[in-house]
Formats: C-alpha cells, sequence, structure tokens
C-alpha cells in the first residue's frame, strides 16, 4: 500500500471529546521513558508531544499509545493530517477532518483549530522516534518515504513564504535598550543581573538561569564573578562547570547580591508589591515574561523570548569575530550544526564579501 494513500483506510472512532486526564496519565507514564538525565523543561516538552500523539492516535485510528510500536503509515498520516499544503487556487489544505480537529481543541490537547506549524510537526516526530529508540523498537520516522515527505512540504511551504519561524535574537544594540529599562528599584537590578548573566554568561537557558543557586556563584574580584553549571540539557553528567561574569555582567550580579542579600535558596527569586523580594526562585515562563517585558517597554519590534538570549549572544560573537570554539565553550553546543546559523549570522555582517561594491568604489 502507497504510504502517502492511506486516508480512506483509516477507521475513525466517535469524535466524543476526549478526557484531558486520562490523556495526562498516559503521556506521564510514556514520558518516564524520556524523563532520567534530561531538562525538566525537555521533560515537559516530551509530555506535551506525547499527550497529543496519545489523543490523535484515540481519534485516528481507534488506538491507543501503548506497547507496540507504530508503522511509518501511522507517522506519514500525521505529517499529511498537520502540515498544510499549498492548492492551485492559492489556498491552503490538511487531511484532518475538521470533527477530530474540533474534538482536539476541545480536549484542550490543540489550542486551535488548523494545520499546524512545520517545527512542531517535526519536534512531535522526533519524540516519537525517540520513545521508539527507548523501548528497543525501530522508529517509523526514520523511513525514507518520511523523510521524503517532510522534504518536500518544508520546500513546499517555503517556496509560498511560509518560512520556519525563530525567535529574534537579542544582539547588542537589543540588550542595551532592555538594560536601559531596568531602572525600576528592585526589580530592574534584579532583572538587569539576570538579563547580562543569561546573556554574557554565555547564552544560558532559562532553566539553566532558574536553576542557579546562591551557593553556585561566587565573587573573585570587583569585576569578576564565576558561576557554576551543573547537569543542563546538553550534559547530563552533573560535573559542575565554572564560567565566568565580567565587566557589566559582574557589577550587575554584585548591585544583586546587595540588593537581595540571601545565604542559600534560589539565585534569582520572585517579587511581590512594594518591591519585597521572596524566598521562591522564577520559574522559566517567568523568564520569558521578563525577556518580553522589557522588550515591551524598551519599544522593541520582534518575537522575544528567554531563547532571544541565547541566539542573541552567539550572533554578536559572530559579529565581533569571537571564534567559534571559545564561542561554544561558553554555550556548551554539542552540535556545531546547532550553533553555525546563528553565528554565521553574526560572522556574515562584517564580511567583505557583504561589501564588494563598497569596496570596489572606494
Amino acid at each position: 500500500m502507497n504510504v502517502l494513500n492511506v486516508t480512506d483506510q483509516l477507521p475513525l472512532v466517535d469524535e466524543t471529546p476526549l478526557n484531558p486526564h486520562s490523556l495526562a496519565i498516559n503521556a506521564q507514564e510514556a514520558a518516564a521513558f524520556l524523563a532520567a538525565g534530561t531538562a525538566a523543561n525537555t521533560v515537559r516538552s516530551y509530555r506535551s508531544a506525547l499527550t497529543y500523539w496519545s489523543a490523535w492516535l484515540q481519534l485516528r485510528y481507534g488506538l491507543a499509545l501503548g506497547d507496540a510500536p507504530l508503522p511509518t503509515t501511522v507517522a506519514v498520516q500525521f505529517v499529511v493530517d498537520h502540515l498544510a499544503r499549498p492548492l492551485a487556487d492559492g489556498g491552503w489544505a490538511h487531511l484532518l477532518p475538521a470533527s477530530i480537529d474540533a474534538a482536539l481543541v476541545e480536549a484542550r490537547v490543540k489550542s486551535r483549530p488548523g494545520a499546524l506549524a512545520y517545527n512542531t510537526v517535526s519536534h512531535r516526530l522526533a519524540v516519537l522516534g525517540k520513545w521508539h529508540r527507548i523501548k528497543g523498537w525501530d522508529s517509523p520516522t526514520q523511513a525514507p518515504a518520511l523523510k521524503t515527505l517532510l522534504r518536500e512540504a518544508r520546500k513546499a511551504q517555503s517556496r509560498q513564504g511560509v518560512a520556519v519561524r525563530k525567535k529574534t535574537a537579542i544582539v547588542l544594540e537589543p540588550l542595551q535598550a532592555l538594560l536601559a529599562t531596568c531602572t525600576d528599584g528592585v526589580r530592574g537590578i534584579r532583572d538587569r543581573a539576570l538579563l547580562l548573566l543569561a546573556w554574557s554568561g554565555g547564552g544560558r537557558r532559562r532553566s539553566e538561569v532558574v536553576g542557579l543557586q546562591v551557593g553556585d556563584v561566587r565573587q573573585l574580584d570587583a569585576d569578576t564573578w564565576l558561576y557554576a553549571l551543573g547537569a543542563t540539557k546538553t550534559d547530563t553528567g552533573g560535573v559542575r562547570r565554572d564560567k565566568p561574569l565580567r565587566g557589566p555582567a559582574a557589577q550587575a550580579l554584585t548591585a544583586w547580591m546587595k540588593a537581595a542579600p540571601a545565604q542559600e535558596g534560589p539565585l534569582f527569586r520572585r517579587m511581590y508589591k512594594g518591591g519585597k523580594v521572596g524566598t521562591a526562585g522564577l520559574s522559566a515562563d517567568q523568564v520569558a515574561r521578563i525577556v518580553q517585558r522589557r522588550a515591551k517597554l524598551a519599544g522593541l519590534e520582534g518575537d522575544w523570548a528567554a531563547h532571544s538570549l541565547r541566539s542573541g549572544f552567539v550572533t554578536e560573537a559572530g559579529r565581533q569575530g569571537v571564534p567559534l570554539g571559545e564561542v561554544m565553550a561558553m554555550t556548551e553546543h554539542r552540535s556545531v550544526t546547532t550553533v553555525m546559523g546563528y553565528f554565521q549570522a553574526g560572522s556574515l555582517l562584517n564580511s567583505r564579501a557583504t561589501s564588494l561594491l563598497d569596496e570596489d568604489e572606494s
């Protein structure tokens, strides 16, 4: 059977809205295979993806996400159900029946009706593949037919002007604009220290920022602090590695430690009315909201998120000609491919290859 023409053979179940509680239990059981040694944010994304797989399988095939591997035809159907393709009349279409789409939304596993973004589909396929590999099964996501379908779908969307969306990188100029808004008392002192540690300290992930404890930082001199990273997304061994903070970042951390002294507990803590500093640490989502709030106060246009600090650090390092190896030593990227997109974007801004006409005219 042609894996691209399986729609007519699919048994549909009653599209009564699903029970989100039972879906969450199924997802937690599946995510347990993926959780060991994995960052908390990543586990949450796995659980969300597996919850969606559980719901979609029940409605589309009448199957549970359980103890048997899924065939490639299921993964292919997932793609054609969720990725929009351009039509000859200029419109877009995907194959997920409207009744199932509505049931997924009502079950609160899908935020709105319609096609999913390419990145979302790719992530959910990657989670499904990892789950299969950990179970010792052949992954349905490795089939050539599926890879070809994804490649052609991405090309089709690109030709229609649908780009894979990335968060706006916080390079030096927008960083300075964010910092200029940090004048609102103790909250501003905290946010300035957080932004500078996350950016100057190597483009830290939000989970790494909120995971830092007071005991993880130590001052070497007036212009230098060290902070220690333990287990991270890419280094799960837990061996502590010291990273430096110098200049404005060190000064900002000194100011925060003086404004909100603590002997133990989270380094960056929640704040309440009247500028009172609590004892509970910030959540990862709150780091993203701090970035977005400061960007709004600064009047910056863009799609800002916590990851903007990480991508911005790498991009700015490329702009300033920092060797890639030194950048990766700070960021702890494992894959050169992952980091190079941001790094090249920055380094090319100062490349002679971008100003050949100017050179010729001079």
